[in-house]
């Protein structure tokens, strides 16, 4: 995938969307459809806990994930950046209104305009 100012979009949009419509999404049926919409059909998700393949999986993580801090909203910090058909993007987590209680950064590998790979870091506790 060559860079283009519309592939840098799409990728700005994946990282947008993923954060707020996967992960940050509490109603089952909308994060599926957005797993659907975003993701290739067999997207990797690389999170420090382990490495998750496939819709089915990536959709069962993020719901388990959301089951544990419901409260929490997902904030970007900054701006996106893409780089051929890679991206990332910082974001802080936490009770809307209040600190981020973590902070960390989403890095994707897209392929066809959909997310071929998510890699989670999560940053140090106090950073």
């Amino acid at each position: 995938m060559t860079e283009t100012r519309e592939t840098a979009d799409r990728i700005h949009e994946l990282l947008h969307r993923n954060l707020q419509d996967v992960f940050g999404e509490a109603d089952a049926k909308r994060r599926r459809a957005a797993i659907a919409e975003l993701w290739t059909e067999n997207g990797v998700l690389y999170v420090p806990t382990g490495v998750f393949v496939g819709r089915d999986a990536i959709d069962k993580f993020a719901g388990e994930l959301r089951a544990t801090h419901p409260d929490f909203i997902y904030t970007p910090i900054g701006e996106p950046q893409a780089l051929h058909n890679a991206g990332r993007l910082a974001w802080g987590s936490g009770p809307r209104g209040e600190a981020f209680d973590y902070t960390g950064w989403d890095v994707i590998i897209a392929q066809d305009n959909r997310i071929a790979a998510l890699y989670v870091f999560l940053d140090p506790p106090g950073k």
